[in-house]
């Protein structure tokens, strides 16, 4: 018995809502940069739920998991247009694909050397696509390879501590002075704190009604065609990625149309961070701390081994550090932590690159994560 029942969707709609704000909160503070608003949405979810204030199960959680966060990938997606990606990122297009590989062999060797049973394929792929996209990716695969909701919880779970981990070492790794002294000394151009303010200024959107309903027409829109489609080729579990699928080819179909909608990006988020909550809340301890355990040392295995490769191949051809960091961000942490790295380090002409690397991981994550999960199986 819980204090606020399943049934009462008012309720249960009031904490979700409650808990996304805290994570959209703390992520505006100087301690949301050292763990994410994601994690405490998640750990505080947990608590409420284990400790009888919110049910494990309710219809809304039913609702956000199965209607809200399918919408949220085109949303996310929808400024996936690849021409512009390649031409504004450079040379940290190319450590970001190094740094993918390295995330790919960390997975693809840690799961020979980890006991992680039956889950171990679907582990090493859902990691993957989350250590090269982001958490929509995470999410995206785990719908794909049928994760089950135990399983997603401690992969999650673990892997949230792992990401905190690995943002304290990206953040660590330029002041160094063995790294430093193993790369060139080229350094990225000091940014100005009236330049820091614009960037971010640049970056913040503008809510209007007439893109946001826009936006969530056309997303609704995909979502329908992918289920259509899902249905007609009998592949219901791919229907994330033919989701994904589809919201690229109209973002390069139509890049300026999509490039001018404000606000989807950050609706989208909101989207995402309800599922945390719900993620969260549908979690029980007792079940899932013995798997999130080997999970997390086998998460922290395969960002040793990305950082590994992505500093050594850097160094080998000649990148510098300020990039292989911003590129390494963009996979591990995603555009936004890294553009905001890139931002605190003064390295203002990397803020754009850093952000174009993290939304192509975005773009292609899910596919390379199923493929690991089918290769493994």
């Amino acid at each position: 018995m819980t204090a606020i029942s399943g049934d009462n969707i008012a309720a249960v709609c009031a904490v979700m809502f409650g808990l996304a704000w805290f994570g959209f909160w703390i992520d505006t503070l100087a301690i949301g940069r050292k763990i994410s608003g994601v994690v405490w949405v998640l750990c505080l979810g947990m608590l409420l739920s284990n400790f009888k204030v919110i049910p494990f199960a309710s219809p809304v959680y039913n609702f956000v998991g199965g209607t809200l966060v399918p919408l949220a990938i085109p949303l996310l997606l929808f400024k996936s247009d690849l021409r512009r990606i390649f031409k504004e990122s450079g040379r940290v297009m190319v450590i970001f694909m190094i740094a993918s590989v390295g995330t790919i062999a960390g997975a693809m060797l840690g799961f020979y050397l980890f006991e992680l049973g039956e889950v171990g394929p679907k582990v090493a792929g859902v990691y993957s696509g989350g250590y090269i996209g982001g958490a929509v990716n995470f999410l995206a695969v785990s719908q794909v390879v049928e994760m089950s909701t135990d399983e997603f919880s401690a992969a999650i779970s673990a892997s949230s501590i792992v990401s905190i981990i690995a943002l304290m070492l990206l953040l660590a790794i330029p002041s160094v002075g063995v790294i430093l002294r193993f790369f060139s000394e080229e350094k990225a151009d000091e940014t100005s704190k009236a330049d820091i303010q614009s960037l971010q200024a640049d970056q913040a959107s503008t809510f209007k009604l007439t893109h946001i309903t826009g936006a969530l027409a056309l997303s609704f829109s995909i979502c329908a065609v992918s289920s259509w489609l899902s249905a007609i080729t009998d592949l219901a579990q791919y229907n994330f990625l033919f989701i994904t699928m589809i919201t690229l080819i109209i973002a390069n179909l139509c890049p300026k149309l999509m490039g001018k909608i404000e606000g989807e990006f950050d609706t989208g988020l909101l989207l995402m961070y309800l599922f945390f909550a719900i993620v969260g809340a549908g979690t029980d301890m007792s079940q899932f701390a013995g798997a999130a355990f080997v999970l997390f040392f086998y998460g922290l295995f395969i960002i040793f081994v990305h950082l590994i490769v992505t500093l050594g191949l850097s160094r080998l051809f000649r990148f510098g550090l300020e990039e292989t960091v911003v590129a390494s961000g963009a996979a591990l942490v995603g555009p936004a932590v890294t553009a905001a790295i890139a931002t605190s380090r003064g390295w203002k002409d990397l803020v754009t690159p850093g952000i174009m690397c993290g939304i192509f991981g975005y773009a292609v994550a899910s596919f390379i994560g199923v493929l690991i999960t089918k290769t493994l199986s």
